[in-house]
């Protein structure tokens, strides 16, 4: 057997009709490399990697930095447990991160391993926290329609989109599921432990963008009421809107915080839930109050030091102040795209985040589509008949121009 037919064989992939992925005329494309954003198969065909490797790379694939900074980490020690002890880089990577926060609001910061997993902590916290402090009957979350927030249970409890998690509604956390911010006022806090919302746009519900200020009467809800505020910037955070945390353009900063995929740069799994100093301190004092919760490779040196070496970058090549000619760059294009290919009826962007939607006269057309683009060299996902194109912060103006090329050109196979 070749290796796609070893694939279909014996693995079992996330999210996929395994039907459609294990029949006989289905080729699996099996990425052999990378270099900067993109991609290479097996047959030396190159992609532009139009969706980071699922919204994690920023800096592009192969980058020498983060390469070194493996190596040197992994020729000290690959992993040692955070039970117990501790490990330089993820003591370093924690004093960066609580640095990037205006007077260091967010000061602790707890280590898993992924998005789900940093929202299943934040979920913790909130309900133990509150009853520590004697509030016990604050144990209900608020969340939104067409929300993703992870597949743990905890996780998919405040997940809003019906086909990933209706099997499970019977297990999971109780939780109040709004479709707008004006349903927040109607809503009884004397049970909301917190509120749970990716800030700007939410990324799996097709690039779905937040009205202005929304993020700030969220807030001031929060503060009004003893309600925690979460933010999952799982996939927004490290610069995809344009400042380095989405949370940002608002001036807004949560009680807890989730950062995963591009934390380190989108080489090694690695996760954090971010706190104040004041929730932190409610767990301190006796054994009852300890926190529970943790994983086999919490503070990972490796993906500790792959993070650090992430940020540094951040610094040395002004990836920020590089943004601005891009995000414009992509704004532009996605308008003249619409124009010009009559099957979409709409774009949506915020930042190098954008989707591009295709009519519902075209039903379902939205994985073809992507298939249809390999042929013109751009490497993406759709979430239903919106194409999500978010590519490394990496990318150039000329790799902008030619992945909305590719998309058109698809669009226009699929159609015809």
């Amino acid at each position: 057997m070749n290796l796609s037919d070893k694939d279909k064989a014996y693995i079992w992939h996330p999210f996929t009709e395994m039907s459609d992925w294990c029949a006989e005329h289905h080729d699996p494309l099996v990425i052999d490399k990378g270099e900067g954003v993109y991609v290479f198969d097996k047959s030396g065909r190159k992609y532009i990697d139009g969706n980071s490797s699922i919204w994690t790379n920023l800096h592009g694939h192969n980058d020498r930095r983060i390469n070194q900074a493996i190596i040197e980490q992994l020729n000290k020690i690959a992993h040692a447990s955070f039970l117990g002890t501790t490990n330089q880089p993820a003591i370093l990577l924690a004093e960066m991160l609580v640095n990037m926060f205006p007077n260091k609001i967010l000061q602790r910061v707890f280590y898993s391993d992924d998005g789900s997993t940093a929202i299943e902590c934040a979920m913790k916290v909130a309900i133990q926290y509150f009853q520590i402090i004697d509030q016990p009957q604050k144990k209900r979350f608020v969340s939104f329609d067409n929300a993703y927030h992870g597949d743990t249970f905890g996780a998919s409890s405040i997940g809003g989109i019906d086909r990933f998690f209706s099997r499970f509604k019977d297990f999971i956390f109780p939780t109040v599921r709004l479709s707008c911010i004006d349903e927040l006022k109607a809503v009884d806090a004397k049970e909301i432990a917190a509120v749970v919302i990716e800030p700007k746009v939410q990324g799996a519900a097709g690039i779905r963008l937040w009205p202005d200020g929304m993020l700030q009467e969220i807030r001031q809800w929060c503060d009004l009421n003893n309600v925690l505020l979460v933010l999952d910037e799982v996939m927004t955070g490290f610069g995809r809107t344009g400042k380095m945390f989405a949370c940002e353009h608002e001036g807004v900063t949560p009680d807890l915080m989730c950062l995963a995929k591009g934390l380190s740069g989108g080489y090694l799994p690695l996760a954090v839930t971010m706190t104040t100093e004041s929730i932190f301190k409610a767990f301190l004092g006796s054994k009852e109050n300890t926190f529970y919760y943790g994983h086999s490779y919490s503070g990972n040196p490796l993906g500790s030091a792959a993070a650090l070496a992430s940020l540094r970058i951040f610094e040395e090549d002004r990836v920020l102040n590089k943004m601005g000619k891009k995000i414009e760059c992509l704004k532009v294009g996605l308008k003249n795209l619409k124009i010009k290919n009559h099957a979409i009826s709409d774009v949506r962007q915020c930042g190098l985040i954008s989707g591009i939607e295709i009519s519902q006269e075209f039903e379902n057309i939205g994985s073809e589509v992507c298939y249809a683009a390999r042929a013109y060299g751009l490497l993406t996902r759709s979430i239903g008949n919106v194409i999500v194109f978010m590519p490394p912060l990496a990318i150039n103006e000329e790799q902008i121009h030619h992945s909305l090329d590719a998309i058109d050109e698809a669009i226009n196979v699929v159609v015809s």
